[in-house]
């Protein structure tokens, strides 16, 4: 890969890229260059990122996708790779928590929904782009979106952290496997960070303490600086950096 501040000539596929963190990332990445596949449900959502982004300098593709359908995958990778070529850089950035509550009324439907969106899709998609990258022989990077509630319990989201723990294992796993084709994993563990998904926190003062009242910086974060730090993770900068969790938290956890 080239510099942090130039990937162009790079293709990058980001899941839940129409709005909230992906967008931001997706935002950072075409700014720097790389042509840049946005999937999720809602096309209309896509179709207005896309719009919003057309200027920057790298190319924003927008795909409707279901990260929870292995064929709705197989077929954004195909059309990645048909319209905009190989894919360097992977951002699994698609999540959903559907429970909140006590952990002894956690029925097997949400655990098996937050399975199929949370994890199975980051798992079918780097099974279905790593033979590529190796197969060109040029590296690649992957960042999967974890959470600081994959590190520490999340009061009331049993499943969402279960989830992002096991992301950050599988995180590991892959860079074991995969540094000798130079194809570097990390996660990235955002904070409390002021979008639409995580709104049920921040909207309210008392929840938002709860969750970051020993944060240490006294800002909400921002879908942006997370995207920042995703771009340092495409990039050369971080080309020794593998298998590692950036947490981006304001300081929460120290």
């Amino acid at each position: 890969m080239s510099g942090v501040d130039g990937l162009a000539g790079k293709v990058a596929l980001v899941t839940g890229g129409g709005r909230g963190i992906g967008k931001a990332i997706a935002q950072r990445l075409a700014e720097a260059g790389a042509a840049v596949a946005i999937a999720s449900r809602k096309r209309e959502v896509l179709e207005a990122t896309a719009r919003e982004l057309a200027d920057l300098p790298g190319r924003i593709l927008p795909l409707p996708c279901h990260v929870g359908r292995l064929d709705d995958l197989e077929r954004t990778v195909g059309e990645t790779e048909a319209q905009l070529g190989g894919i360097d850089i992977l951002v699994n950035n698609s999540a959903t928590n559907v429970q909140n509550g006590p952990a002894l009324e956690a029925t097997d439907e949400q655990l098996d929904k937050m399975i199929e969106i949370n994890l199975k899709s980051a798992f079918r998609l780097v099974r279905l782009v790593v033979p590529g990258m190796i197969a060109r022989g040029k590296g690649g990077s992957i960042i999967n979106l974890a959470s600081v509630s994959g590190l520490t319990p999340q009061a009331g989201a049993i499943l969402y952290s279960t989830t992002k723990a096991a992301l950050i294992m599988l995180t590991r796993g892959w860079a074991r496997e995969l540094g000798p084709h130079r194809i570097r994993v990390n996660a990235l563990a955002p904070g409390l960070i002021q979008t639409e998904f995580s709104s049920w926190l921040w909207s309210d003062e008392a929840r938002r303490r709860e969750f970051a009242g020993d944060q240490v910086l006294p800002h909400l974060g921002q879908p942006g600086e997370v995207g920042a730090a995703a771009l340092f993770l495409a990039g050369e900068a971080s080309s020794f950096i593998t298998g590692q969790v950036l947490v981006v938290d304001g300081g929460m956890l120290a």
